[in-house]
């Protein structure tokens, strides 16, 4: 039912021309802003674009055909949920958009919801990207304009004025900048150490933001600290026959045992196995401790908005004892909706590419990161990539930010995008290209504001497909 894991990198082009000079990398900058304006990434080219509901299809003809309907509902929640389950649509726009040729490896999802904080394996609470499922090797302006997008489309969710929400916006764009630049003059070490601590933000936030949405956000941190594997416990369990299981609740967390009644003790088996082989994937002292707990249970879970109708599953490990849990999610990885448009990813396994990525972007990554190709029940092979569920996750709550909070988490958004582009692509080159003056800024924030407004548009033709009964959408209780 397995299969081994075989070696899938293939030849890797490097981001960063390192035989070339610090003046050479910003001469090659320039040459690129004379080859391809500042002004030009205000253009957004709507002529032949593909229907963007069948773009969705497209990616629901591979997932689970009764989950399918509950991705359609949770993006019809909003024109921002819509734009989060909607990257594949973007992807195509964006492929279609001016670009200086400077490439960077691109998260693929970069909005705002995408960011947030969790624990280092120094026990750290940072503040980073979190999202990895669609990173590739790609223009460093599709992850900026996609953030900045983010921004313009939450803010007319929250009724932030059209000034509030530009102001947001450029502040982002310019924080991006200002921090590519700094970057840009530092050594690749200070670079690859660089952090963004989620305590000293807020810290840094006082004053600037009103006493109320300074408590919330620490609120919000003291939550973080909680949100464990054994608070996940707490939530997703139950005592069976003396025993802990994952508690069924369809459709969103289903135990494999229910999903397959008829072959319980196999799948049992069948998990330990899969479990030994992600194993495998690990370094060396992390195999150790991981081999310190004992498989437990298996179940299926559903996760995230555009992620609904993939293969996700979690597992219960055990420690010493039944108040030393780990839970880990198993989540499966398709090629990434950017694969269209700037080639096939270097790693033939689309779990390995996702974990690759996410090391390479992230100042510091969860400790179990792993993947491994498994053929199902049904015969076909698919990719996963392995991850903790929980470990000191927090994300900003979005729903009432005021704009003066938004502001900052703006700021920390572009300065973390930054950060991540300028680990793997040529930051010298970039930062020459963008400049000190803003034209960048304000030829992405007028893009923002108009692919804010198609996106609108693309939801509403989501919801007429629904309406008319042609799609199939749940809500979920």
């Amino acid at each position: 039912m397995a299969t081994g894991q075989a070696s899938d990198r293939r030849a890797a082009v490097p981001l960063t021309v390192t035989h070339l000079s610090r003046d050479e990398r910003i001469a090659r900058g320039r040459a690129a802003r004379k080859a391809t304006p500042r002004s030009r990434h205000a253009e957004l080219d709507v002529s032949s674009r593909p229907d963007p509901v069948a773009l969705l299809e497209a990616q629901a003809a591979t997932r689970v055909p009764e989950l399918v309907p509950i991705r359609r509902g949770r993006m019809l929640a909003s024109p921002f949920a819509f734009y989060r389950g909607a990257a594949a649509v973007m992807a195509s726009d964006l492929s279609r958009t001016a670009v200086s040729g400077l490439r960077v490896q691109a998260c693929g999802d970069a909005h705002l919801a995408n960011f947030g904080a969790f624990g280092s394996p120094e026990r750290r609470l940072v503040f980073d990207i979190n999202d990895f499922d669609e990173t590739l090797p790609g223009p460093w302006e599709w992850d900026v304009k996609r953030l900045a997008t983010s921004f313009e489309i939450a803010g007319r969710e929250l009724g932030h004025g059209a000034a509030q929400r530009r102001d947001i916006v450029l502040r982002c764009l310019r924080s991006y900048r200002e921090a590519m630049r700094g970057f840009a003059a530092q050594g690749n070490l200070a670079v690859w150490y660089a952090s963004l601590d989620v305590e000293a933000t807020i810290s840094q936030a006082r004053g600037r933001v009103s006493k109320a949405a300074v408590r919330r956000a620490e609120r919000n941190v003291a939550k973080a600290y909680t949100r464990d594997s054994l608070q996940a416990l707490g939530k997703l369990s139950e005592v069976v026959d003396g025993e802990l299981r994952f508690r069924s609740a369809p459709p969103l967390v289903e135990r494999a045992t229910d999903l397959f009644p008829d072959h319980g003790a196999e799948m049992a088996e069948w998990a330990r196995q899969r479990l030994r082989e992600y194993r495998a994937t690990l370094q060396h002292d992390r195999r150790a401790l991981l081999e310190q707990f004992r498989f437990v249970d298996l179940a299926r879970k559903v996760v995230g908005v555009g992620s609904v109708g993939t293969r996700c599953f979690i597992v219960l490990l055990l420690g010493v004892d039944d108040s030393d849990p780990l839970i880990l999610q198993v989540k499966e990885a398709s090629p990434s909706v950017l694969e269209p448009y700037v080639g096939r990813s270097v790693y033939r396994n689309s779990g390995h590419r996702v974990i690759a990525g996410q090391r390479l972007m992230q100042s510091a990554s969860d400790m179990f990161l792993g993947y491994q190709a498994v053929r199902g029940v049904d015969g076909v092979q698919r990719d996963f990539y392995w991850r903790q569920l929980r470990d000191w996750k927090g994300s900003a709550e979005i729903d009432g930010m005021e704009p003066g909070a938004m502001r900052v988490f703006a700021r920390a958004c572009g300065t973390t995008l930054a950060r991540g582009h300028a680990r793997t692509g040529d930051r010298v080159a970039i930062a020459a290209y963008l400049g000190s003056g803003d034209a960048f800024d304000q030829a992405v924030a007028r893009f923002a504001s108009a692919y804010a407004d198609l996106n609108e548009s693309d939801y509403a033709a989501l919801r007429s497909a629904v309406d008319s009964g042609s799609l199939a959408a749940q809500t979920e209780v």
